[in-house]
C-alpha cells in the first residue's frame, strides 16, 4: 500500500510543476558537517526531518526523518565519511560536480 501511494504521490508532485529530485535536493544542508568519529554520526538531522515532513504532507508514507536521512545519505546529498577516511574526499568531489535537479 504505502509503495502505491508513494508513487502517486511522486506522479502528484511531478504535475505540479515539481519533481521528487529536487524536493529531496531542496533539502541538502547549507554546511556540510564532516564527521571526526562514529559518535557523531546522526540517524537524522533538522534538514531530514523537514523532508520527511514535506514528502508525508505531498502524500509519501513510511518517510520519517531517519529513512529521509539514509535516502539523502545513499543519494550523496550528504556526504558521512568521517574526517580522514579514504572515501570522504571521493564523495565530496562527486557531491560538488552534481548537476543539481
Amino acid at each position: 500500500e504505502a509503495a502505491i501511494a508513494n508513487a502517486r504521490a511522486t506522479v502528484a508532485l511531478r504535475e505540479s510543476g515539481t519533481t521528487l529530485p529536487q524536493l529531496v535536493w531542496s533539502h541538502r544542508p547549507k554546511r556540510p558537517r564532516v564527521p571526526r568519529s562514529r559518535k557523531e554520526w546522526q540517524a537524522s538531522t533538522p534538514e531530514s526531518v523537514a523532508l520527511s515532513k514535506e514528502l508525508r504532507a505531498v502524500g509519501f508514507r513510511f518517510v520519517g526523518p531517519t529513512t529521509a536521512y539514509a535516502a539523502m545519505q545513499a543519494c550523496g546529498i550528504v556526504n558521512d565519511h568521517l574526517a580522514g577516511c579514504p572515501a570522504r574526499p571521493a564523495a565530496a568531489r562527486a557531491l560538488a560536480a552534481a548537476e543539481l535537479p
